[in-house]
């Protein structure tokens, strides 16, 4: 501050006035300022300028991975709204390994963010971590929860009752009743998303059936997985004229490689049966795979906006959420319907 202070030829204590509210200086001197900031090319050390506040004005995010496009395209719009409100986001990657979402979460800790946002790998999450991390910065979970976990926590994410709901209703409506091919269990939607279709089948007098290869495995490589499981069953003439929803869209991406591969796709029997094929989330991709994939779309702007407007409340409030205090927040989605059922 001193060097630049006369490299600019005005007061310390005027350069820092400037930098705390360049408002509080005079009209003269604040141009006066920033002719010399221009003239020697000074960047402030982000870390530096906010030591000595009470807030960093930083958020962390931890996301399962950065190439599944549902969570880049979330991890999006939570920078968005994070930026809107005057935060930068600090993204990390747990890259579908817990003992580097774990590290993520410490990582976070050390760099005095204000608070952070989780989007938790499921079933593998290290819930020691993550309470760690709860016990001393505001967090909100997003996408999924983890119902074992014993400390409380607010959460953000698709309503899959409803979700399900409309595009159960959808393809009993347009054709014949879905069979369900759910997502490997690696994370809370894989459960509630097989409930909320089995709860939603019964209502409408409608047989639950679900298609798998066996107990699905943790695995991340969603369309590997249904290309394999419905590769089996295609090469069987098993489910060549269903309706397959899926868990998610990524899934679907795989049952139509699968279905390419027996040329069952646009394929018209005399009765009119072909098979039909249905997603979940409304992945970046799923408008343009061929078919296009009928999917329901989750709000990722919304989910956005809200776990951070939620975060935000938190880090005001100066204290994490607590079991007792805990919000759940589930957004709803919207019916897309494009060519493949």
């Amino acid at each position: 501050m001193e060097a630049l202070s006369t490299a600019i030829g005005v007061s310390r204590p005027t350069l820092s006035r400037y930098f705390q509210d360049a408002g509080s200086v005079r009209r003269s001197t604040r141009e006066r300022i920033e002719r010399g900031l221009e003239r020697v090319d000074y960047v402030p050390n982000f870390f530096a300028t906010r030591m000595n506040r009470k807030s960093t004005e930083l958020i962390g995010v931890i996301v399962p991975y950065y190439n599944d496009l549902f969570f880049t395209n979330l991890l999006g719009a939570i920078e968005t709204a994070a930026f809107e409100a005057g935060y930068t986001i600090i993204a990390q990657s747990s890259h579908g390994d817990p003992g580097v979402e774990a590290r993520a979460s410490d990582m976070l800790r050390s760099m005095g963010v204000d608070g952070v946002i989780v989007a938790p790998l499921g079933r593998s999450t290290s819930v020691a971590a993550l309470e760690r991390l709860s016990a001393d910065l505001p967090l909100v979970l997003v996408d999924s929860r983890i119902p074992e976990a014993s400390f409380g926590v607010d959460f953000v994410g698709t309503d899959n009752r409803q979700s399900m709901q409309l595009i159960v209703d959808y393809l009993c409506r347009t054709g014949p009743s879905p069979v369900f091919l759910g997502m490997p269990a690696v994370n809370s939607n894989a459960g509630e998303r097989e409930t909320a279709y089995r709860e939603r089948m019964h209502a409408l007098g409608q047989p639950a059936e679900t298609v798998g290869g066996g107990v699905p495995s943790g695995s991340w490589d969603f369309e590997a997985y249904a290309r394999d499981v419905m590769d089996a069953h295609f090469a069987r003439g098993v489910h060549c004229d269903s309706t397959i929803l899926c868990a998610n869209d990524r899934l679907a991406i795989g049952v139509i490689s699968a279905a390419h591969r027996h040329g069952l796709l646009g394929r018209k029997e005399d009765d009119g049966a072909s098979l039909r094929v249905a997603g979940h989330d409304d992945h970046p991709l799923s408008a343009f795979v061929t078919p296009a994939l009928t999917t329901v779309a989750q709000d990722t702007r919304k989910i956005g906006r809200t776990v951070v407007s939620r975060l935000l409340e938190r880090i005001r409030a100066g204290r994490p959420s607590s079991s007792s205090d805990a919000i759940e927040t589930h957004c709803e989605a919207v019916l897309k319907v494009r060519g493949s059922a």
